[in-house]
């Protein structure tokens, strides 16, 4: 098929772009700097230099390529970590979210793709009250009146928008691998990462690799709806992060009472580290047929180069 990824040069599409072309796709990715573009090649790619908030940019790219399915895997996550400041740090990921996806859509229609698959997000945003663990029929929790409500809701726009277009979203969980988890080992590494209270907030991880590869079946298998692209092992973070520090070399961490954490760090951080809740993978295994190379996090944190 030929495919076109949107971001293509991001965490995602790396791993993406080469899987596709070993499979006989006829791939273009795009990225918005022009430096990337040897590195699209190289990958096997045609690159396009493409602003996926400028919907003449997205369209003239679209038409050029004449994919027979788009993938939407636009996001602009700079700078450090800030999750007390979600709303700024994310502000442009917002935007490719709501815009860049109307801009696809758009496109999409234009030229006569009926097929979208696009970047979710399911992590530890699972609605904060029944089970630790949620599926695809659970609502995600809209972080209503904190930082986080307008990231939340740009996550549910493309939801709404790809399923309604009859497309597949795949909600990722928290991702690591080499490079994914830098800022947070370096933050472990200095001790700047506790656990808040007794850390029962739960968190589903992926490897990028394994995103990766759920994503190709996707593509493939044609698949319309929602799927949660998380290993088997959702876990709190009173297990999870002790173990990432291990890995890391570093002293295990501090533990902070919820009040100070809520005035260093924020709402959103406490309620990420208490009330957390984790999804189930159960769907994408039985209908994509997806094996997972790093089924949990534990295993995966100590081979897969997410501490150096």
């Amino acid at each position: 098929m030929r495919v076109f990824v949107a971001g293509g040069s991001g965490a995602i599409g790396r791993r993406l772009v080469p899987l596709l072309v070993a499979r006989g796709h006829e791939v273009t990715a795009t990225t918005t700097n022009a430096a990337k573009l040897g590195l699209l090649r190289e990958l096997g790619a045609q690159g396009v230099v493409m602003d996926g908030l400028d919907a003449s940019s997205v369209g003239q790219s679209v038409a050029e390529a004449s994919p027979d399915v788009i993938v939407h895997q636009m996001t602009s996550i700079a700078g450090k970590a800030d999750i007390k400041h979600m709303d700024r740090w994310f502000a442009t990921t917002n935007r490719l979210r709501v815009e860049g996806t109307d801009h696809l859509l758009a496109a999409a229609e234009a030229v006569g793709v009926e097929r979208v698959v696009a970047q979710g997000y399911a992590s530890w945003n699972g609605l904060r009250s029944g089970g630790w663990v949620k599926t695809e029929e659970d609502p995600l929790d809209p972080m209503t009146g904190t930082v986080a409500e307008p990231g939340m809701r740009s996550i549910q726009y493309v939801h709404d928008a790809v399923t309604g277009a009859g497309g597949a979203v795949l909600r990722y969980g928290s991702f690591y691998g080499p490079g994914a988890t830098d800022d947070t080992v370096a933050l472990i590494r200095k001790r700047r990462f506790p656990l808040v209270g007794r850390g029962t907030g739960h968190t589903s991880w992926i490897h990028l690799d394994d995103a990766a590869g759920a994503t190709v079946l996707a593509v493939e298998q044609r698949v319309r709806g929602v799927f949660n692209i998380v290993d088997d092992d959702p876990a709190p973070a009173s297990a999870w992060l002790p173990h990432l520090a291990a890995c890391a070399g570093a002293k295990p961490p501090l533990r902070v009472p919820v009040w100070l954490a809520r005035l260093a760090a924020g709402d959103v951080a406490v309620a990420m580290m208490t009330q957390g809740r984790g999804f189930s993978n159960a769907k994408a295994k039985r209908e994509l047929g997806w094996e997972l190379r790093y089924p949990s996090w534990r295993e995966g944190f100590r081979t897969a180069g997410s501490h150096t």
